[in-house]
């Protein structure tokens, strides 16, 4: 289990932002504090209200965020296009990132076997974790306070 005070396990994936390119955490630390933000599922009510709470509630000036799920490039595309989410979204279809920080669900009721569970990262300029959410069921969302608090303080 990724924890507090490890360096951010690496990973590459599938970066949806205007186009789908693409990604390797390592290229994007060292600048500002990132922000993995996992969720299970594009479309579903919980995922896209934690993603309208990012988009609309979450200062992300002195951050980079990336949510992160199994899904899809191309669902994540128009899932980033329905919602207006103005931070890129990375398609973990290859697991590389759950298994990395160890945020495996099964969601096996849905016929889907392994997708992320909701959990958030956050990463300082070092590419040391400083903060590290879990869910505690897939209906629970992020302390948003919290991590406005942990995004500051990975920034000072």
């Amino acid at each position: 289990m990724t924890a507090v005070g490890d360096d951010a396990p690496d990973f590459t994936a599938s970066l949806v932002d205007d186009d789908i390119e693409p990604f390797r955490l390592a290229d994007h630390l060292g600048d500002e504090p990132v922000v993995l933000a996992f969720f299970p599922a594009a479309f579903s009510n919980t995922c896209t209200d934690e993603m309208e709470a990012l988009r609309d509630g979450f200062d992300r000036d002195d951050c980079t965020l990336f949510g992160v799920s199994t899904d899809l490039p191309h669902a994540l595309a128009a899932y980033r296009s329905q919602y207006e989410l103005p931070f890129s979204l990375v398609a973990d279809t290859e697991h590389r990132a759950i298994e990395a920080y160890d945020v495996i669900e099964s969601f096996e009721d849905y016929g889907v076997d392994t997708v992320a569970q909701r959990a958030v990262f956050v990463i300082d300029g070092d590419g040391v974790v400083t903060y590290r959410w879990l869910a505690e069921h897939s209906g629970q969302e992020p302390e948003y306070d919290a991590l406005a608090d942990a995004v500051a303080e990975a920034a000072a």
